[in-house]
């Protein structure tokens, strides 16, 4: 297997159509930037929708992840694999978010999705789309005051130096997907397409292992660095606030709602 990593083919918008059009036969994809492309892969980017990660898990394994498997594999990706992408929480520059009023006249960059947008505003702030490699330097120069991100990438990244401020509102849970394109697979016989299969499902329970490890890891790591943690006990404000971005959407997407009551309803 030759691997392609840290955005070496491009953004993952141009490596997912890179794998639906057959140039690379595996992605991992984050389904934030899958969500516009797919509609049932977008539901997961509705802020708080999952409770907390193994609520996310047991939605996954269950009828709702297989409603967007399905909707992936119509668009030339078929699903290989859950992966662990932690909770993301907003990060900036000038000070701790405690509350959406904290939020307000804040620049803040998000991947581009619409969803995403529509939540920075919804807390009065100014979402500002931009590719995740811009980022440093954009925080660094001024450009946004913060971003929303997992640990691991606020670290890895040297987000935590010039945006030192991180405050864990864990407002988005979003999985990766380790997706084959689709015609690959069904090039596959049976036997390699179960081998596959399988090897993917253990590559997921080590992946989920490393990650919780790592996350551990990279808030130390910040935290030695200088920056300031802080927890959001009540997330209620931060809940009800979103209360226009789930109208919106199911406004705009009425054939999700049972999907999304889905998710919602799974205990």
């Amino acid at each position: 297997v030759k691997m392609y990593h840290a955005g070496t083919l491009g953004s993952q918008p141009d490596a997912i159509e890179q794998v639906r059009a057959g140039a690379l036969e595996i992605g991992n994809f984050n389904l934030g930037p899958l969500g516009p492309i797919v509609p049932e892969a977008n539901v997961v980017s509705l802020p708080f929708i999952f409770k907390d990660t193994d609520h996310m898990w047991r939605v996954l394994d269950g009828k709702a992840g297989d409603i967007i498997n399905e909707g992936m594999t119509k668009f030339g990706l078929v699903p290989l694999a859950w992966y662990d992408a932690g909770a993301r929480s907003f990060y900036n520059s000038k000070k701790p978010i405690t509350k959406p009023a904290d939020v307000a006249g804040m620049k803040v960059r998000v991947m581009n999705n619409d969803l995403y947008s529509g939540m920075i505003s919804a807390l009065g702030g100014n979402p500002s789309p931009m590719a995740f490699a811009e980022v440093y330097q954009s925080l660094k120069t001024g450009v946004v005051d913060g971003a929303e991100n997992n640990y691991p990438s606020f670290e890895s990244t040297g987000h935590f130096e010039v945006a030192p401020f991180y405050s864990n509102s864990q407002h988005l849970i979003i999985p990766e997907t380790l997706c084959i394109n689709a015609d690959v697979y069904k090039s596959l016989s049976m036997e390699d397409q179960k081998i596959l299969k399988e090897a993917a499902q253990e590559s997921a329970m080590l992946q989920r292992k490393l990650w919780k490890e790592r996350e551990v890891a990279s808030k130390k790591k910040v935290e030695a660095g200088g920056s300031t943690v802080n927890e959001i006990p009540d997330k209620s404000g931060f809940q009800m606030a979103m209360k226009p971005v789930y109208e919106k959407y199911l406004s705009d997407n009425p054939g999700l709602k049972p999907l999304v009551e889905m998710i919602q309803n799974t205990p």
